[in-house]
């Protein structure tokens, strides 16, 4: 074979998706063989009749679908680039043009409209028609300024005959990613210095030969579309699943952070569907690859929630090679103690089925008359656990901010007996909740040093682990901070159980370490203003004492607004739900492709039945284990359960008056304060649910809908 590189462009594995089953086949022989060799005789290179861009060429897959490629006259670089029906091939081809941008070096596809460029208001940029009025949204930025961020020279006109950010959004589908997002960021108020910084590969230090196609595909802007197949197992892997393209294309903003060195921990924010949870796979696998590479070398990767654990899992096989994967760890926090603890001859039975609830109760005979009962729950989860409090000393000088009801020092006192004598019932039953589980494995690894193997930690859902969790995790790679040790990712905007931290205040520093992504991958950009609107109004942490919030947060793509259906009754809710997913299922799209959520399992478990006796097969998404997705049905999940997932749709059903919010999580809360802060986490849970759709989003209530839904109420 001669020394030739093959690459993979994103919109062809897009393309080979819509391809019927019965000819994906073909297409993949016919991929096989080009990979192994592009210049072999039998691979017939037809030109395009009336294409802009003399390099692509048309190959035979069969008699009625053709693949378009680009063969160069010189050099050895071919490019998969689209695959479908013959006419349609052709149509596609003639309207591209393939090129490297000659200030950031990377490869972009153009669409142009019949080999011209088009104008905002649906015109082509040279009929020499009357452009609309107003300045155009981009005046005070030169072209020379434009063309340095990534905007084709041939799009400029484009550019220019933008007026409103809304023109922008629309004219998207014309824009390589790399100058949208750029444009995005300057019509959001950026300066083009801020741009550059915040895109960090926008522009190549070195000249840019517009010929070197090699070169241009090693650039991250072109990987985030291109993809260099090496071997047939690689190609294989490309089409099995040709949707889930986070496995092979990474945004340069997250190929930065999975590449990067760093001196100690990192942390990454991001909203919904940025890619968090995408950019620690890859970069635990990174890390094994290139950073920590002996055999010795293990690496954990933790996250909350065991279904989560189970989903990470399974993602990081198509990712990763076996021998690499044997070196990374995956486990859900709270099995990792549970197996820890359990080595140690521990002698204490973690509670987390509510095994200590009767000693509770026993406890609060110690309660001085009046106090309310919810209030001392809430101080001993909120305040007493998180920060390990075992004295009254203790309690008197432990900050409680966050806390609604203030205590002086005498309040203090008269409660301090409720948790002491709580405390001594715990050891007496030899019983520990969760936190003081924690606490205990950290006091172990303190006492007997570097037990551990592990050489690097990631951190998956960060903004639900607590602070006791962050002090453990410190103390499994003891000594300070050390390279690449720490990777966290989180969001405290998606934060669903009151477990708020510091990570400065675990031994954790990331002064200087800290990132954030901005670009959303998973939704809709109607779906995401839904989403983050519910939250408006509210103030979310940056997991280290700041702030955090959702400014130039963007979806790139567009879709249908979200809609809210309301119904009389519940059973004409779930009739409707019924007959909707009937029509899907009749359209040929499989019904694993929805997922109902609701806010409580008995809520989930009446739409399961309704479903059922409607003969609609049904998948629950359990907390155990990764969700089958070979398996029929369509999924049921909870809001809790559903974090971490996506789905093409996705129905929010039951979201009534007293369900969301869930009038049992405020019953008994003893100050406004800590009722907003229940409202805020229930806020939360309706976020996550909207921000796990790929494109659509429905809402259905039955009797008095929330008064969280548009039109209803606050």
């Amino acid at each position: 074979m001669p020394d030739v590189k093959v690459a993979v462009s994103d919109q062809f594995l897009e393309a080979f998706s819509q391809v019927p089953k019965n000819k994906q086949k073909k297409v993949r022989r016919f991929m096989t063989k080009f990979r192994q060799d592009p210049t072999l005789p039998g691979i017939n290179y037809e030109t395009i009749e009336g294409a802009k861009d003399p390099k692509l060429r048309s190959v035979r897959v069969d008699q009625s679908y053709r693949g378009i490629v680009m063969a160069p006259d010189e050099g050895n670089v071919y490019m998969l680039l689209w695959v479908d029906k013959h006419d349609d091939a052709y149509q596609w081809a003639r309207n591209r043009i393939v090129q490297i941008h000659p200030e950031t070096g990377s490869l972009q596809v153009i669409p142009m409209e019949e080999g011209e460029v088009p104008v905002s208001n649906g015109e082509s940029a040279d009929t020499g028609e009357e452009e609309e009025e107003g300045e155009d949204l981009f005046a005070e930025h030169r072209d020379r300024e434009l063309t340095r961020l990534g905007v084709p020279n041939e799009l400029m006109p484009l550019v220019r005959s933008i007026r409103t950010e809304e023109q922008l959004d629309d004219l998207q589908q014309y824009l390589p990613e790399e100058a949208y997002e750029a444009l995005f960021l300057l019509a959001a108020g950026y300066t083009q210095r801020e741009v550059d910084n915040e895109l960090a590969y926008s522009r190549q230090q070195e000249d840019v030969d517009t010929d070197d196609y090699q070169a241009a595909l090693e650039r991250p802007n072109s990987q985030r579309r291109f993809a260099v197949v090496e071997d047939d197992e690689e190609m294989e892997r490309m089409l099995e699943a040709p949707l889930e393209k986070w496995r092979v294309f990474l945004h340069p903003t997250q190929r930065r952070l999975v590449t990067m060195h760093a001196n100690g921990p990192v942390r990454v924010l991001g909203g919904a569907g940025t890619g968090k949870t995408v950019v620690a796979m890859h970069r635990a696998v990174w890390l094994a690859e290139n950073f920590f590479t002996e055999a010795s070398d293990q690496l954990l990767f933790t996250t909350f929630t065991r279904n989560l654990a189970a989903d990470i899992k399974e993602n990081l096989r198509l990712i990763g090679s076996p021998s690499v994967l044997e070196r990374i760890e995956v486990v859900n926090l709270d099995a990792w103690i549970s197996r820890f603890l359990g080595q140690q001859d521990y002698e204490y039975t973690i509670d987390y089925r509510g095994e200590a609830e009767d000693l509770w109760e026993k406890a609060l005979m110690m309660a001085p008359e009046g106090r309310d009962r919810t209030f001392l729950r809430n101080e001993w989860e909120q305040v007493i656990q998180p920060n390990g409090i075992r004295s009254e000393k203790g309690y008197m000088r432990v900050s409680r901010i966050g806390r609604g009801t203030p205590l002086q020092r005498s309040a203090r006192a008269e409660v301090w007996p409720v948790f002491d004598e709580y405390q001594s019932l715990l050891d007496e039953h030899k019983l520990r909740e969760r936190p003081g589980a924690l606490r205990d494995a950290r006091r172990i690894l303190e006492d007997e040093g570097d037990i551990l193997p592990y050489r690097a930690i990631l951190v998956d859902e960060a903004q639900d682990m607590g602070k006791q969790a962050f002090k453990l995790i410190r103390q499994m790679i003891p000594g300070g901070d050390q390279e690449n040790d720490i990777f966290i990712v989180g969001d405290a905007h998606q934060r669903i159980y009151d477990r708020q931290v510091v990570l400065k205040h675990c031994g954790i520093n990331i002064v200087g370490r800290g990132r954030k992504l901005r670009v959303n991958y998973r939704t809709t950009e109607e779906n995401r203003q839904w989403a983050v609107r519910l939250l408006e109004g509210a103030e979310y942490d940056d997991l280290d004492g700041g702030t955090d919030d959702q400014e130039v947060y963007k979806s790139l793509m567009q879709g249908e607004e979200p809609r809210v259906e309301t119904f009389d009754t519940f059973q004409d809710e779930a009739e409707a739900i019924g007959e909707y997913l009937q029509q899907k299922k009749n359209d040929g799209q499989p019904l694993r492709d929805t997922c109902i959520i609701a806010r409580t399992k008995s809520l989930l478990d009446n739409y399961s039945g309704a479903l059922r006796a409607a003969d609609l097969s049904t998948y629950t998404i359990r907390k155990d284990r990764a969700e089958d997705r070979s398996a029929s049905g369509v999924r049921l999940a909870t809001m809790h359960r559903a974090k971490g997932l996506e789905f093409e749709r996705v129905i929010i059903a039951g979201v009534t008056e007293g369900m969301v919010p869930l009038d049992k999580a405020l019953a008994g809360a003893e100050d406004e304060a800590t009722r907003e802060q229940i409202r805020k986490r229930e806020r939360s849970l309706l976020y996550v649910s909207v921000t796990r759709a790929k494109r659509e989003v429905i809402v259905t209530t039955h009797d008095t809908p929330s008064p969280w839904l548009p039109g209803v109420g606050g």
